[in-house]
């Protein structure tokens, strides 16, 4: 919602934007819409975890304070960061397949121990973490 409400108006845009150039080299804003593939939707949530400062910061403004319900909780952020530090694996893959157009069988042996090792090692991480989000993460990569 967040997203939708600044790209809303070039007003909003170019407010946003103004709140980021003093920070960064390149101002960005939030990605609207994505493709069905997953590895996008990884790239819609990267770029707003980039931009959750920029965007409690543009919050802050008295005219936009009915949107504030909407602004994501860090903890949630917090979550997402881990989502996408176990996708981040698969999307390296999944991109060098992409680009190679064929794979022999021993890269898909190296391919497959790379992810086997990735997983063992988000599990090994989360194995003993009370939190309910983290047994799911847990369970659901046991179960991959």
């Amino acid at each position: 919602m967040i997203a939708a409400w600044i790209t809303l108006t070039p007003g909003c845009q170019n407010e946003f934007i103004g709140y980021q150039k003093s920070i960064v080299r390149i101002a960005v804003l939030p990605i609207m819409d994505v493709k069905t593939h997953w590895n996008l939707t990884q790239e819609l949530l990267e770029q707003a975890c980039r931009l959750r400062e920029f965007t409690c910061q543009s919050l802050q403004n008295p005219i936009f304070s009915e949107y504030r319900p909407l602004f994501t909780p860090w903890d949630e952020f917090t979550n997402a960061k881990y989502i996408m530090e176990v996708l981040r694996r698969f999307r390296y893959w999944t991109l060098w397949m992409f680009k190679r157009h064929t794979v022999t069988l021993h890269e898909i042996i190296t391919l497959c121990n790379d992810m086997l090792d990735h997983m063992d090692g988000i599990m090994r991480a989360v194995a003993k973490q009370k939190t309910p989000w983290k047994e799911d993460l847990y369970s659901t990569v046991k179960l991959a």
